[in-house]
This record gives structure tokens, sequence and C-alpha cells, in this order.
């Protein structure tokens, strides 16, 4: 190191550990309203009884967490949990079901994905966005085939999108 930068360097290296202002230590987020959370769900479930349906809706908040879980009545005992699982892994890669599907086939190189705990990679699991950022995201099983989960996933979306644009 040139001898002439050294005290350039010092001076960075300190300003890069001295204490932080209190406004910088936090960050702020915004999250569905377990209001809001039980309205797309209700939504998302509507849609697939309107075309002769029955699944299970679960809408997580942005970290993956459940905050919604609907279940119609002659649904598959499999759907609640399956819901969940793509619900979580929407909220957990920030990208839809549908999406990582087609990136995770074997012999690709995100193929691993498909191994890990609790994720679900088959459509019908949509993230939630409000005003660029990721608020959470809805998953729907029983209806099918995944395309049709999806239809009742972003049916859902649609019915709260007024309430998200801030």
């Amino acid at each position: 190191m040139n001898v002439r930068c050294l005290p350039v360097a010092i001076t960075l290296l300190i300003a890069s550990v001295s204490p932080m202002r209190a406004e910088e230590a936090f960050v702020a987020s915004k999250s569905l309203t377990p209001e809001l959370a039980l309205d797309l769900a209700r939504a998302a479930l509507g849609s697939c009884r309107s075309r002769g349906y029955q699944v299970a809706v679960a809408v997580v908040d942005r970290s993956g967490v459940p905050q919604v879980m609907l279940r119609d009545r002659f649904a598959g005992a499999h759907t609640p949990l399956t819901a969940s699982g793509k619900a979580w892994t929407a909220a957990s890669f920030k990208t839809s079901t549908t999406e990582l599907n087609a990136i995770s086939q074997p012999g690709m190189m995100q193929s691993g994905i498909r191994n890990l705990p609790g994720a679900v990679i088959i459509a019908g699991g949509l993230i939630v966005e409000a005003g660029g950022s990721l608020v959470g995201a809805v998953g729907v099983s029983g209806a099918p085939g995944g395309d049709a989960d999806e239809a009742c996933a972003r049916a859902g979306i649609e019915a709260i999108r007024d309430k998200l644009e801030f």
C-alpha cells in the first residue's frame, strides 16, 4: 500500500465502524393487516368456488409466517399444508412458484431448491406486492392443476389491489 494513502485508508476504516445514528439502525417495512390478508384469502376461495373447485388458501406475511388459512369443506386433507407451503415458498424466494418450477427442473443449476425442507415448487403460490415492496404471499391448493390454483390466487390479489396501492 502506498504510504501517502494510509491516512485516507485509516479514516475510511474508522468511518465504516463508527456507531450508526438511531434512524439508521432500523428498517421500516409494510405488511398485510390480518383483515386484508383475510379479504385476499376469501376472494381467492370465492374465485375457486365460482369455478367449481374446492381448495385451501393460505396467506403469509412478508417473512412467510402464516396469517390466514381457509379450507373449503370438501378440499382434500393435503390442501392446507400444500397451500401454506406454496405461500411460504413464494415469500421466501420472492417470486411465484410457477417461475421457480421453470428454473428448477432436474439438471438445471437451481434444481437443488426442490429439496429444501418446506419448499413446495408447484404452481399456485404468488407474492403480494405494494409500492414495489413484498408485503406477503398467497398459496392455493386443490384446483385441478397449478394453473387453476394460480388463477384463483391472482383473483384474490386483484380483489384487494386498490388497498395495496400507496
